[in-house]
């Protein structure tokens, strides 16, 4: 009953949820305190309003911006319970004293500053606010000046608001002594402490303490545009959920021959950004985007179909290139808004016979098989001793689980979730001989459907039991014993390489605001390889800092998915690109027909499971992998996997790096010859008839 109330509620606790009805129930105890009226009782309803407030604010409860929604705003409920203290003076019998009329004075007074201060915050705001967010670009010319102290600004509404707790309580104590002196000192200090909380926003609202006009600031980055001259162009936009289809070509863009550009739409997604030595800029504005001079763009590249692409997309002097954010038989991959690019890069052989097969109008000339850069870290099976027992020489394997989220509908072989998560997990903890099972979900799993996010928290709460109960079992207590200090040891590393991390990490400083970081993020390639370094360590602390035998669920972005391949011996997935980037590793793996087509039909519409053992939602035949595992001669699949790899994701000769910038080079000089071509015809027909040679 309490989770429906909380759903219902769409608060995020239990303890949301009671502050909730704390003070929707506490308002009208002060309304009835005030009328009767009764000092104390008004008194601790009254501080129950104040607390109940706070709590939702800290927890940045969904319920405040409800109220505000329904005209029962922040200031509007401190309004109310300054009108009832005025209320309760009057029925007090002092409504002739001179305390009632200084309350309703230094009432007035001070919601009236309520109106100045929020104007100056608001308006610091938006003139702290530029209309791009770069990094790795030299703003330094732009003079942006520090923001003021972040106390002043944040939560700066209640911060305003809670100061009349002072003639609260001064009101309180006279109404109680009759001591008029109390309500006085009270009621002033709060006044007094309002205006110069409006005082001190006033210096920087002075010209030289905001930053640059817009048009100074674009002139700026055009001016930086002129002189780096860049020439392939990674374009992004997207939802803050949605940061992972960026940085996973982050490394790739470092790469890059020429000079990269990275170009975002969201203020977001450029607060997610992960750490990268290329220009990044983030143009929120559509017309701002327009008026930029990215003309020696050449190539520009697309993570994902999104509408704002068409901003890009509209200029001619660059050739448009989907390079997607996965490679799987989804039909996100062969989706028709493709045939709006002029080349569509695919990893391997598979790619192009997927937009064959599905007609969307992207012609096999345009399609470029280019591999797969990102997947470089995978290690091969057996480069690490991983099939020989367990990852990194383990005595027992480490099966993972990685399903993919429920997707934008309800079609059941989207995820293995709902269907059949609960099996899968369920045969490899009780598997004989035992395995390790790791459990990484997709980052949007159960954000659209309640019941993959239901069927998420059984699945970890069936891991976290099973862990619990491995811990104490006599098979793994003397393991655990032997291990005690090594482990010991990785946690004091992981607390180290964490703290350097944080030291170093790109993630926008708490204390500064988006103005800068813009001016303060320059490129620093020494600080990016000491990162690099730092999170390879990071990631070979975390898998020692706890027993190779226990069960873990993880979250979050880090481990990264591929660590999480090259620590484990097999995996179970769903159709997604999970599976086609698995496949480069070699190592066994099993995907789930949860909407039931049977295996042949599940294996002609998805090519990716053709060298997979298929599951059915019971998941009986999980047993095919755990053999495969744990025996090389029982594994019937592994010739099918090393075809179906060349098939996906192409050779491994030359790289796909290699691949990735021979095919930026050719489309470069394709939109070069192009915008020659153009200028020639534009000249008329006498230079026309003499061509130059243009650079």
């Amino acid at each position: 009953m309490i989770s429906t109330a909380i759903r219902l509620a769409r608060v995020g606790s239990g303890a949301e949820l009671a502050a909730a009805l704390l003070l929707g129930i506490s308002f009208p105890c002060v309304m009835v305190a005030a009328i009767l009226p009764q000092l104390w009782f008004f008194a601790a309803a009254a501080a129950v309003t104040y607390l109940a407030d706070t709590f939702l604010h800290q927890r940045g409860s969904y319920l405040v911006n409800r109220l505000a929604k329904v005209r029962a705003g922040l200031s509007i409920r401190f309004l109310i319970r300054q009108m009832l203290l005025v209320l309760l003076v009057a029925r007090s019998g002092l409504g002739e004293d001179r305390i009632f009329y200084v309350t309703v004075v230094a009432v007035l007074a001070f919601y009236g500053l309520q109106a100045p201060h929020g104007a100056i915050v608001t308006l610091l705001r938006l003139r702290r606010k530029l209309p791009v967010v770069t990094r790795n670009i030299d703003l330094g010319a732009l003079r942006i000046p520090d923001a003021p102290p972040r106390w002043l600004l944040n939560r700066s509404a209640e911060k305003m608001l809670h100061l009349d707790v002072f003639a609260m309580v001064g009101v309180l104590v006279t109404l109680e002594t009759r001591d008029n002196l109390y309500g006085f000192a009270g009621l002033g200090l709060s006044v007094a402490l309002a205006a110069g909380y409006v005082m001190g926003l006033l210096p920087y609202l002075r010209p030289s303490r905001l930053v640059p006009p817009a048009e100074k600031v674009l002139k700026a980055v055009d001016g930086w545009l002129a002189d780096y001259r860049p020439t392939v162009m990674l374009y992004f936009s997207g939802s803050k959920e949605s940061a992972y289809q960026v940085n996973m070509w982050l490394e790739t863009m470092g790469e890059l021959e020429g000079r990269p550009l990275i170009v975002l739409r969201e203020r977001v997604i450029a607060q997610q950004l992960g750490p990268t030595a290329v220009p990044v800029l983030c143009v929120p504005g559509g017309v701002h985007l327009m008026n930029l001079d990215l003309s020696t763009v050449r190539v520009a590249l697309y993570a994902a179909n999104v509408g704002k692409n068409i901003h890009m997309l509209r200029v001619p002097t660059m050739r448009h290139v989907f390079i997607g954010h996965g490679d799987s038989d989804k039909l996100a991959s062969v989706n028709p808004f493709s045939k709006a690019y002029d080349e569509v890069w695919t990893a391997g052989r598979a790619g192009r016979d997927r937009y064959a097969l599905a007609d969307v109008g992207v012609r096999d000339e345009d399609i470029v098989e280019v591999g797969r850069p990102q997947l470089a870290p995978i290690r091969p099976a057996g480069g690490t001793g991983a099939d020989a027992g367990g990852a990194s020489g383990n005595p027992i394997p480490t099966v993972l689980y990685a399903p993919t989220w429920e997707g934008w509908d309800d079609s059941p072989g989207n995820t293995s979730l709902v269907a059949a998560g609960e099996n899968i997990v369920k045969a490899l903890l009780t598997a004989e001989p035992p395995v390790r099972v790791l459990y990484k979900p997709h980052p949007f799993t159960g954000t659209r459907s309640p019941k993959a996010k239901a069927a998420h928290e059984r699945i970890v709460a069936l891991l976290e039991k099973a862990a619990a109960e491995r811990a104490t079992d006599a098979r793994w207590a003397e393991r655990a014993a032997e291990l005690r200090a090594d482990r010991t040891a990785a946690r004091a590393e992981l607390t180290r390489i964490e703290a350097r991390l944080t030291a170093l990490s790109a993630v926008a400083d708490a204390s500064r605001d988006e103005a800068e970081e813009s001016r303060d993020a320059k490129a620093d390639p020494a600080r990016l390889a000491e990162l690099t370094r730092l999170r390879d360590e990071w990631n070979g602390a975390y898998w020692r800092s706890f027993g190779w035998w226990e069960h873990r669920v993880i979250g979050g972005a880090e481990p990264r998915l591929y660590d999480c391949f090259n620590e484990s011996d097999a995996m179970v997935s769903d159709i997604s690109s999970v599976v086609s980037d698995f496949i480069a590793s070699g190592k066994p793996y099993a995907v789930t027909d949860s909407a039931g087509l049977g295996a042949e039909e599940f294996k002609r519409q998805n090519t990716a499971v053709r060298a997979a053992v298929i599951l059915s939602n019971s998941a009986a035949e999980l047993g095919q992998l755990l053999a495969a595992v744990a025996d090389r001669a029982a594994d019937r699949l592994a010739a099918d996997r090393r075809e179906l790899k060349r098939y996906l994701l192409g050779p491994d000769d030359p790289s796909s790096i290699e691949r990735f910038n021979a095919a930026a080079r050719a489309l470069a000089a394709k939109a070069q010859a192009r915008n020659a071509g153009v200028e020639q015809r534009m000249a008329g027909p006498e230079e026309a008839a003499t061509p130059a040679v243009r650079g």
